[in-house]
């Protein structure tokens, strides 16, 4: 048990000792210690006794506490122990008394909303899901076998996929909460998914494509009062899917100042990009008509996005209810992303390099070559796009 002198620096710099779990003892506060196991991975703790005991408390994991957060948890646990208390007793009847649903509002507040794109989705299935079946049960109470029942019967009540994204999701809350030190064991662990994935592989054929861009300009032409410059916006940014290949929360986000219209390119900034990475996408004669439309929609009213929400400075929020709308005006049963794949199959199908369509896509590239490779593939995904639409403009005429 070595002892040293804690500093930021060294519990940073402190290296795993092969298959070997190691406590460092600091010099100036006796108990307390950080723990480095085999990987890498460091918690703090605090030895001290009472009544006549030794005990040990668990503080947290490294660097969801900082040294100095950890020692000012290890100076509150000494002084409690002075007094007769057993922090380690209190921490576990706290966690014992957590229920699911405070814990998941902490998983939220604390973990999804700051570093999740989709934590919206995270919070809808929560509440319509999680909460109504576990939320007032004690979080270390809930059982494998509990989880378990509850996913076998959602799968049976033909809603497998959801089941998958439901069990998905209880893994994911629980794993932060024992990072968290809330609790201590997951139980969806050794839990099966109920349902095998099936990758989805729609493609729509081009009759399909032609009814569906038929069906968007009629919305659009047809709507009428206070309704009518909504539609406007949903017909404008289901084309845009279309004609650029790009992710439909990506463009509801667009802004007018990331449009350059005089040249033609649309820059995507990482923050919104799904995979961190800033995106230039080149716009087609016909992609740029679609948006000059959206301009004229939106009139002189200073709005910051391309598809502005009406209320307040928000972007276009109802993405999903536009693509039932139009599913159910066309007859066709497609998704959002199966336009995305619609346009990205056409374009190989022309005879353009996958790795052009991968570029335009905003793929993320493994290995080797991604680290040199830095051409920005600009010509080619321009010369793409517009092929596309060409191809596109002959179809549905």
């Amino acid at each position: 048990m070595p002892t040293i002198k804690f500093t930021a620096a060294k519990i940073k710099f402190l290296e795993p000792v092969p298959g070997k779990q190691v406590d460092y003892f600091d010099e100036s506060l006796a108990g307390f210690f950080v723990r480095v196991s085999p990987r890498g991975r460091k918690s703090f703790g605090v030895l001290y006794r009472v009544k006549g005991r030794s005990r040990r408390l668990t503080i947290g994991r490294y660097p969801v506490f900082s040294l100095a957060d950890a020692r000012a948890e290890a100076i509150k646990a000494l002084r409690n122990a002075k007094l007769g208390q057993d922090p380690a007793d209190e921490k576990q009847r706290d966690r014992n008394a957590q229920t699911f649903e405070a814990v998941c509002r902490d998983y939220l507040e604390k973990h999804a909303k700051p570093k999740k794109k989709s934590w919206k989705e995270d919070a809808r299935m929560i509440n319509s899901y999680l909460l109504p079946e576990f939320g007032k049960q004690h979080a270390a109470d809930i059982s494998r076998r509990a989880i378990r029942e509850y996913l076998e019967r959602k799968a049976a009540a033909n809603a497998p996929i959801q089941a998958n994204r439901i069990r998905a999701l209880l893994r994911k809350i629980f794993n932060w909460a024992i990072s968290f030190d809330i609790l201590e064991n997951n139980p969806v662990f050794l839990v099966p998914a109920p349902a095998k994935a099936r990758k989805r592989e729609r493609v729509l054929t081009e009759d399909e494509l032609k009814r569906l861009w038929y069906a968007l300009e009629a919305d659009a032409n047809n709507s009428v009062g206070v309704d009518s410059q909504s539609r406007k916006y949903a017909a404008g940014l289901i084309k845009l899917r279309i004609l650029t290949a790009q992710r439909g929360g990506e463009i509801a986000n667009m802004e007018w100042t990331e449009l350059d219209m005089n040249t033609g390119w649309w820059t995507i900034p990482a923050e919104k990009a799904k995979n961190g990475l800033s995106h230039r996408v080149p716009l087609s004669p016909a992609a740029l008509k679609v948006i000059r439309e959206m301009k004229a929609v939106a009139g002189d009213t200073g709005k910051k996005y391309v598809f502005p929400n009406p209320k307040g400075d928000a972007h276009r929020k109802s993405i999903q209810s536009d693509i039932r709308q139009v599913r159910e005006a066309a007859a066709i049963d497609f998704t959002g992303h199966d336009l995305r794949r619609t346009a990205s199959s056409m374009m190989t199908g022309m005879g353009i390099l996958r790795l052009t369509v991968s570029k335009i896509l905003n793929h993320t590239e493994g290995g080797v070559t991604n680290i040199y490779d830095r051409y920005s593939y600009d010509g080619e995904k321009r010369e793409a796009l517009e092929l596309w639409a060409n191809r596109l403009e002959k179809i549905v005429s």
